[in-house]
Parts: C-alpha cells; sequence; structure tokens
C-alpha cells in the first residue's frame, strides 16, 4: 500500500502543488510553518476524508479560495486508484475513486489506511477519555467496517436519546420511545464493545513489547479496556454484552432522568494505560508519555500489516526531534517496511537509507 503521488488545489497554503513519492520512506523538511503539516494532512485524508487539525471542510481550503481539490494516485491490494477529493465552502464535498463517485467517504479506507503520530498525540495519555476513544474508533474503523457502522448508529441513537433526557419535563409523552432507543443502543453498543475489545487485546501486546524496547526493557506499558461497570468480560459473546449493557442502563435510568444526559453506554469507555504499575496519564514524564503514545501508534501500524497483510502509510509529524538519540535510532529501525512520511526542519544525514526529501518553502516544492 502507497501514494504514489499527490496534487493539491486550493489545500490549506498550497496554491498549487504536486510531487511524487518513494515507496519507502520520505522526508518532507523546511522551516516552520512553510506547509511541511498541511501536505501530511492531505495524504492522512485519503484514508477517510478526515483531518487531525481541522473541524470542517472549510478550515481545509485555501483563505481566498471557495474550493479546494486533492488528487492523488495510490496503490493498494496490486491495484492502481485515482483518488479525488473536491472541498467547497458552501455546498457538500464530493469523492470520487477511479471516476465514480463515493457514497461515504467511509469508502476510502479499503483503498488506503494511515496510521498518524503528531504532538498532539500526547494527549493519548494525558487527556480525558474521549481521546482515547477517537483513536480506537479512528483505528478500527478503518478495519472493520462493520464496526464503522454500529459506531455510526450508536452516536444517532446516542444524539435522539439525549434530546428526549433534554426535553422530558416539557414533554413527557417523549418518555415512552426511551425504552425502544435503550435497546437500539444496547444491541449497536455490544457491537461497539465486541470489536474495542479485541482490537485492544492485540493492542496491548503489541504497545507493551514496544514499550520494552525503546526504554530498553527499563519500562513496562499496560493497556487495558474500561467499560460499564455490568461487563466482567468485554471479550465475552455479544449477546452477553447486550445484557449486561441492559443491566447497566437499567440500573442508570432514574439517575440519567435527573442529569438530563446519557450516563450509561459505551460513549463513556477508556483506554488504560500504566508504566510500571502506575497510571500514565498522573505519573508518567514528559518522555514516558511521548514514548508510550509512540508505541501505541506503532503497535496499531504492526496491526494493521498483520490483519491486512499489507503496511499502512505511515505518518510522523516532528516525531524525532523530541527524542534522544537512542530512541530515534529505534523508531528508525522499527518503521522499516511500508511507506513512511516524516517531517522535520531538516533532512537527516543518511540516517534513513534509500528514500526521498522533499523541501517545502511557502508551500511550494523546492528544487
Amino acid at each position: 500500500m502507497r501514494v504514489c503521488s499527490i496534487a493539491l488545489d486550493g489545500w490549506r497554503n498550497y496554491e498549487n502543488f504536486s510531487a511524487d513519492f518513494d515507496p519507502g520512506v520520505n522526508v518532507i523538511c523546511g522551516e516552520n510553518a512553510q506547509g511541511k503539516t498541511n501536505l501530511l494532512e492531505a495524504i492522512g485524508f485519503l484514508s477517510g476524508a478526515k483531518s487531525h487539525r481541522a473541524r470542517g471542510d472549510k478550515e481545509l481550503i485555501s483563505f481566498h479560495r471557495d474550493q479546494g481539490t486533492i488528487t492523488a494516485r495510490a496503490e493498494s491490494r496490486d491495484r492502481e486508484f485515482l483518488i479525488e477529493a473536491q472541498l467547497f465552502r458552501g455546498a457538500r464535498r464530493k469523492l470520487f475513486v477511479n471516476h465514480v463517485k463515493l457514497k461515504t467517504a467511509g469508502e476510502l479506507s479499503g483503498i488506503v489506511q494511515t496510521v498518524l503520530f503528531c504532538p498532539e498525540d500526547l494527549a493519548l495519555i494525558k487527556a480525558g477519555a474521549a481521546e482515547r476513544r477517537s483513536f480506537l474508533d479512528q483505528a478500527i474503523c478503518q478495519l472493520r467496517p462493520r464496526y464503522a457502522e454500529a459506531l455510526s448508529q450508536y452516536h444517532k441513537l446516542l444524539d435522539h436519546k439525549t434530546r428526549i433526557l433534554r426535553d422530558w419535563e416539557k414533554n413527557p409523552g417523549l418518555l415512552e420511545v426511551l425504552e425502544d432507543f435503550n435497546e437500539a443502543m444496547a444491541r449497536a453498543g455490544a457491537l461497539v464493545v465486541h470489536y474495542r475489545a479485541h482490537f485492544v487485546r492485540k493492542l496491548a501486546q503489541r504497545a507493551a513489547e514496544i514499550q520494552r524496547e525503546f526504554s530498553g526493557g527499563r519500562e513496562e506499558l499496560t493497556v487495558r479496556y474500561q467499560t460499564v461497570s455490568t461487563i466482567q468480560d468485554p471479550l465475552s459473546p455479544t449477546v452477553e454484552l447486550y445484557e449486561a449493557i441492559r443491566r447497566h442502563q437499567d440500573s442508570h435510568s432514574r439517575a440519567e432522568l435527573e442529569a438530563r444526559s446519557c450516563l450509561s453506554g459505551p460513549h463513556k469507555d477508556d483506554l488504560i494505560a500504566e508504566i510500571g504499575g502506575k497510571p500514565a496519564r498522573q505519573f508518567a514524564s514528559q518522555g514516558q508519555t511521548r514514548t508510550a503514545a509512540l508505541s501505541l501508534k506503532l503497535a496499531e501500524r504492526e496491526l494493521f500489516q498483520a490483519d491486512t497483510g499489507q503496511w499502512p502509510v505511515l505518518l510522523l509529524d516532528d516525531v524525532l526531534s523530541e527524542l534522544d538519540e537512542k530512541r530515534q535510532d529505534f523508531v528508525l529501525r522499527r518503521i522499516t517496511g511500508g511507506q513512511v512520511f516524516i517531517t522535520g526542519c531538516q533532512a537527516p544525514d543518511g540516517a534513513f537509507g534509500e528514500g526521498k526529501v522533499l523541501h517545502i518553502s511557502g508551500g511550494k516544492l523546492e528544487a
């Protein structure tokens, strides 16, 4: 799996840009605020039409433009694909693969899969549970289309239930349909828990191994999945997960009516990380936090390869500059295989072996 080339028109600070990429390592270098991360963001957009930095398409379009376009050639599963994304300020986006319009952005995940690590990913360890749920959801959605469907359905049901709980005192008749939403949420939620639990089980094994090697055997990273308290074993069959979620809903029904919000369900799940037996969120140092977050991302990459037989495209945004020389060497050894994009102010001297260096200045490719 690789991105062969990309052309940007009206994307961020790229007025008109095109580049071909190496199937191995691509180093994107230049001074700060020249567009290195913007280019990485465009490559990541190919895997699901989502940005790790923007809240909407408007932020991705150049300031003075009403439309932005990404066109890319990619190879996956021994086939060639032409991917085009058209973004508009006043209209819905349009996505095409080999000139055929896509119904959903999720269809892109079956062509290009990416794993991104950026400075903001320190939040995986230090921030609240929402950041870690987002990490799980983005990873699993690329691997399991049925999970993406269940998650989308669950969030739609959650929105409806939240409105019922918010407005039931003004309109008591809404409570007549509350049980129907609980039932549907439990069924969709059981699937969500099932996929998350099985992914985390594999992720924890890989991440622990990487963290040990990263730290020279000095740090032991443990990762576990935390879901609703009535679920004793998240790896149980989905019918048992459904029954446990229903019990949790029943036990929280009165509290939800009083709080006017949905307190029960996998939208409260978390991924708990510990280093040396201590909660990483509270006690990990800055270096341990960075290493643990990167271990999770590298573990995610290896799970993708094990599951699909192809390496996902790895995007590393300003990662090496914050690591000491020994840990830089470890990362470089670990990312062999597959296509990699790395941003930095300077290109390392020969550290990456074969590959390509792209110098970016003011949204343009320097000769």
